[in-house]
Parts: C-alpha cells; sequence; structure tokens
C-alpha cells in the first residue's frame, strides 16, 4: 500500500507539473519560460497560482458575457424605442436639432451616471435623493476622518517631540557614562597602582626587618614592638590625666585639715612614681618613632 502511495504522489505530481508547463507556455506565448527550480513546492504553488488564474479567468469570461448580454438588450430596447418615435412621431436621432441632441446625449449621460432603469422623472428623483443622502454621508465621514487625521497628526507630533527629547537625553546619559566610565576607570588604575605600591611596601619592610634582625637588632625595636609600646605610653598617658585631676581637686582642700594633706602626698608619691615609670620608658627608646 505504501508503494501504491508512492506512485499515486508521483503521478499528481506529475500531472501538475504537465499542466503547469502547459498554462506558462500559454501565458508567456511565443515568448521564453523564465527558468525556476523544479520541485513539489514549486509546482503546487504554481499549480495554486494557476488554479486561481483560470477561475478569475472564468469569472471575467461570464462578467464579459453578462455586458454582451446586457449590451444586446440595450441595443434591442433602444431600436424599440426608437422604432416606437419614428412610427408614432416621426422623430429619429438624425432629425432632432442641435439642441435636442444636445439634450438627449445630457439625458443619456445622466441616467448612466445615476444608474437609473429607464429616464422616467421619478427615477431620476429617486435616484438623486439617494446620491444625496449618500453625499451627506460621505462628508460626514470625511469630517470624522479629517477629525481623526488631526487628532493622530496631534499624537504624530508629540510623539516626535518625545522621540526627539528622549534621543537627546540618551545623548546626554552617554555622554556622561562615558565620563563616569573613564572616571571609574581611572580610579581602578589608581587602585591597583596603590595596592601593587602597598605591597612592594610591605615586602620590603619585612625584607627590611628580616635583614636587621638579621645584623643582631633586639626584637623589641622591630617596627610591630615599637607600636605596641607606643599603644602603652598612649594608655599610661591616659591613665595620668584623671590622677593629675584628681591632684588638683585637692589642691582646693583646706590646709588645715591634716588628713588631706596625708592624701595628697600619697597622690603625689604616686603621681611621681608614673611621671618617673614614663620618663623610664621614654629614656629606654634608643631612636624617634617615625
Amino acid at each position: 500500500m505504501a508503494a501504491a502511495a508512492g506512485m499515486s504522489d508521483r503521478d499528481t505530481f506529475e500531472e501538475k507539473l504537465i499542466r503547469v508547463t502547459i498554462w506558462l507556455k500559454k501565458i508567456y506565448g511565443n515568448a521564453r519560460v523564465p527558468q525556476y527550480e523544479v520541485n513539489r513546492r514549486t509546482v503546487d504553488i504554481l499549480h495554486e497560482v494557476m488554479e486561481c488564474n483560470e477561475e478569475r479567468d472564468k469569472d471575467i469570461s461570464l462578467l464579459i458575457e453578462d455586458f454582451k448580454e446586457r449590451e444586446a438588450k440595450y441595443e434591442t430596447e433602444a431600436q424599440n424605442w426608437e422604432d416606437i418615435l419614428v412610427e408614432s412621431l416621426g422623430l429619429s436621432v438624425f432629425s432632432l436639432s442641435q439642441e435636442g441632441t444636445t439634450a438627449l446625449e445630457d439625458l443619456v449621460e445622466s441616467a448612466m451616471a445615476l444608474e437609473v432603469e429607464d429616464t422616467s422623472l421619478t427615477s431620476f428623483y429617486c435616484a438623486i435623493i439617494n446620491r444625496t443622502s449618500e453625499l451627506f454621508k460621505l462628508k460626514s465621514k470625511n469630517q470624522e476622518m479629517e477629525w481623526k487625521v488631526k487628532t493622530l497628526t496631534k499624537k504624530l507630533t508629540s510623539a516626535l517631540t518625545l522621540e526627539k527629547q528622549l534621543e537627546a537625553d540618551v545623548k546626554k546619559l552617554e555622554k556622561s557614562q562615558a565620563a563616569e566610565k573613564a572616571k571609574a576607570k581611572s580610579r581602578s588604575n589608581n587602585l591597583k597602582f596603590l595596592e601593587a605600591k602597598s605591597q612592594d611596601i610591605k615586602i620590603r619592610i619585612c625584607d627590611a626587618e628580616e635583614t636587621v634582625i638579621a645584623a643582631g637588632l633586639d626584637q623589641s625595636l622591630t617596627h610591630e614592638a615599637l607600636m605596641k609600646f607606643s599603644e602603652e605610653v598612649a594608655a599610661l598617658q591616659q591613665e595620668v590625666v584623671p590622677l593629675k585631676k584628681e591632684v588638683m581637686s585637692y589642691h582646693d582642700l583646706p590646709p588645715s585639715i591634716a588628713l588631706a594633706r596625708v592624701k595628697v602626698e600619697e597622690v603625689k608619691k604616686e603621681l611621681k612614681a608614673l611621671d618617673d615609670e614614663l620618663t623610664r620608658l621614654i629614656e629606654a627608646v634608643p631612636f624617634e618613632l617615625t
């Protein structure tokens, strides 16, 4: 069954190709048919176009036949009326005056323009009323369209103005971002330089400390030890401040109180001991801290 289906598809493709080829030769006549890639898809598309073209040709042929029938009907009717006019009134188109011929032509043109079935006054009046109603509707529609066009024009103008403003804002933002990017890049480069410099200084400090220690320097004189000693000195100085304040408060005591004198003497001795200790520590440092 699969083989049969394959043969059926192949037969259908070949039939379509034959019909399309005949149709193309018919269209181009003596001219050369343009080359195209022959495959199932192109043949199917051309076949659909061919069918649509044939349907259109059929519709046009039917329309032409209808027009021919109407033309024959109108010619017969016109001949009948002409015979009636000639036999009854002795009038013919050739016997009319110039004004009569012009009036008749205007009457025919008016009837064709208004698409009336006959030239009676009733038909003309009805046709004129219908055309007037259509004219009013068309004017109303035109006014509505004009209003829509004005509204759309305003919206378009507003949109264009907004677009220009947005473009200007985008350009400003791009310039600002470019400047910020340049600053950020400069800061990043400076930060990298400072980090590298800091790392280099740390390495040099470590190398210098190792060199000094190897030369026999006491560990208590290293940078870390001196910094710790400086912190201890600062702490002692902070402890001395409240003691000095306390001593100053004892200076205000009355000299006649014996116990106050004893206390003052004790505080003075303690303060002197702290000053001596601080002096001893400072003198122990062989060089200035930098």
